[in-house]
């Protein structure tokens, strides 16, 4: 879109703010044909806390086209993290590839510079950026959005028209606080003071580009060393200590009181100097009631926020990004399927929350290194506010690729009902592997047996018809449904009538001549081959909850 000389404007679609959730949706539309204009307050690089990455976010930044402008940037790789926490005092480490073989590892960023890569990729994919432009307001016509209003580096006032807003205002949050539907978490009342410190010490090889996790009494604290020889503090305290201690002194000085009080992170600051900082992060953690609306879509730190112990920030900004550019697309390009796709759009993101929200409340309460009001008052709130939901039962036993799951687990004090719930979840999946192995011959072959057998589905699983994500928008698809996903999970159509099948009464040889009908020999032996794994995984997994005569 050509710049006008005429701060006015209008275009299709309309992002506020410019960081990895509003470059990502921008970059993502733009790439559909859309006429993108992105607003963004500061001028780049700016100052930003988060610099930790996941896994997860390597595929994203893959599909942007920036992960090799990321990688010639000379940040540090990130292998995994080490931690003292749980039940010993000492530091221990896990490695991202005990759970994720295809993405290893991540990356230790400099927000400036990474965000500036992020929007530089906007650029070039054809998005006008406005930088040291401020939104003031999305304006509604008859209750839907149709624009906003901005000024120009503070001065004047103007307006933007657009057939779709896009909301990634960050923590100031502009449309949760217009519309007043952001809803602050009771569980993470706390609070960060953080600065760049020079001449830090790293931890020792192999994990000398790890983030290190330090509890102590008052909070824990992360360091991450930077490629810039900087190293990135932070002390994570309760939020009305930290701003108690920082009204009787300053928050520098409150910052170095808690580095007193933590042996490894003292040790590696000894000799080093405060270069940058420090700052003050406070009541972050949030999520908002909605996240879609008529005309609008909330994206990344404008929608929530979660407390940073796994360096999810970038990662949420980034899927939702992905997510809110395809709803978009979907939504202009066919408005009979916006509500149907806006309801995946809220319960993927909130799903995607929900288990980073978990997880940080099952590190608080699992944390036994040490004994104080902060641990304590948290252990109490993360055994009362856990979510025994199957679908964390199962997200753990499957060792999915965030691998934080697993160490919770072996070296934490995790609450016992917990446990319980997933050493049963485990010892049942083996049992029914075991099951299947008895039944296979050296062959590789199914046993008839197995064909005689009559499969009973697990109370609630269905299949349902809904929008699915494919090539850059939503289109209708399938997703099976079950007690631990009862949002369902994209599945073949294969996967859809061969559930949609099962009845309780039909064997699974009756189930392969039903789904075969009308094909010839070779195409009949491939989906006979498909649905025969397909049910493998679907027992292993509970979906199908027993196999009645074998």
């Amino acid at each position: 879109m050509a710049r006008s000389n005429n701060p006015d404007l209008t275009t299709d679609v309309l992002v506020i703010g410019g960081g990895p959730g509003g470059s990502t949706a921008a970059t993502m539309l733009a790439r559909q044909g859309h006429r993108v204009v992105l607003l963004e307050r500061e001028r780049f690089p700016r100052e930003h806390i988060g610099e930790s990455l996941l896994p997860a976010s390597i595929p994203v930044l893959e599909e942007l086209g920036v992960l090799p402008a990321i990688q010639q940037a000379g940040f540090l790789p990130k292998w995994g993290a080490t931690m003292v926490w749980g039940k010993e005092n000492t530091p221990w480490s896990w490695y991202f590839r005990e759970t994720n073989q295809k993405y290893p590892y991540a990356y230790q960023v400099w927000r400036p510079h990474f965000d500036r890569l992020l929007l530089d990729n906007s650029r070039a994919h054809g998005v006008d950026v406005r930088e040291g432009h401020t939104v003031r307001e999305v304006l509604f016509e008859d209750g839907r959005a149709r624009g906003v209003r901005f000024t120009v580096d503070g001065a004047g006032e103007h307006v933007a028209h657009a057939r779709f807003i896009v909301d990634a205002s960050g923590q100031s949050a502009l449309l949760g606080r217009q519309l007043d539907v952001r809803r602050w978490d009771p569980l993470f009342q706390n609070l960060a003071v953080y600065g760049y410190f020079v001449g830090a010490r790293r931890l020792p090889t192999p994990d000398e580009t790890n983030i290190l996790v330090e509890s102590y009494a008052h909070g824990w604290f992360w360091n991450i060393p930077l490629h810039t020889g900087w190293m990135s503090v932070g002390a994570v305290v309760d939020s009305r200590t930290g701003q108690e201690g920082m009204r009787r002194s300053s928050p520098q000085r409150f910052l170095m009181e808690q580095v007193a009080q933590a042996p490894y992170t003292r040790q590696m600051l000894r000799g080093a100097n405060l270069a940058y900082g420090p700052f003050v992060i406070k009541d972050w953690s949030y999520v908002s009631d909605e996240v879609v609306g008529d005309g609008y879509i909330l994206v990344g730190d404008a929608a929530c926020f979660v407390d940073p112990l796994f360096s999810s920030g970038v990662h949420l900004a980034l899927m939702a990004g992905v997510l809110a550019a395809a709803y978009v697309t979907t939504a202009l390009k066919d408005p009979s399927m916006g509500e149907a796709a806006g309801d995946v759009y809220k319960n993927l993101y909130y799903k995607e929350y929900g288990h980073f929200h978990d997880m940080a409340a099952l590190f608080y309460s699992s944390n036994r290194t040490v004994d104080s009001y902060f641990w304590e008052a948290r252990r109490l709130l993360g055994n009362g506010n856990l979510s025994p939901r199957q679908a964390f039962i199962h997200a753990v036993a499957g060792q999915p690729p965030r691998g934080y799951e697993r160490v919770v687990l072996e070296h934490g004090e995790a609450p016992a009902e917990f446990v319980q719930r997933v050493r049963s979840v485990e010892s049942e999946r083996a049992a029914r592997r075991a099951q299947l192995a008895a039944v296979l011959n050296q062959t590789d072959r199914w046993h008839p047996r197995f064909h005689r057998a009559v499969p009973r589905l697990d109370t609630g699983v269905r299949v349902e018809r809904k929008p699915i994500l494919a090539g850059g928008e939503f289109v209708w698809g399938y997703v099976l449904c079950t007690a631990g996903y009862p949002e369902g999970t994209p599945c073949s159509g294969l996967v859809a009538r061969l559930v949609s099948l099962i009845d309780g009464g039909t064997s699974v040889g009756a189930l392969l001549a039903k789904l075969g009908e009308g094909r010839e020999a070779d195409a009949r032996a491939v989906i006979e081959r498909s649905a025969l794994a397909a049910l493998q995984i679907l027992y292993v997994d509970g979906t199908i909850a027993d196999l009645l005569g074998w």
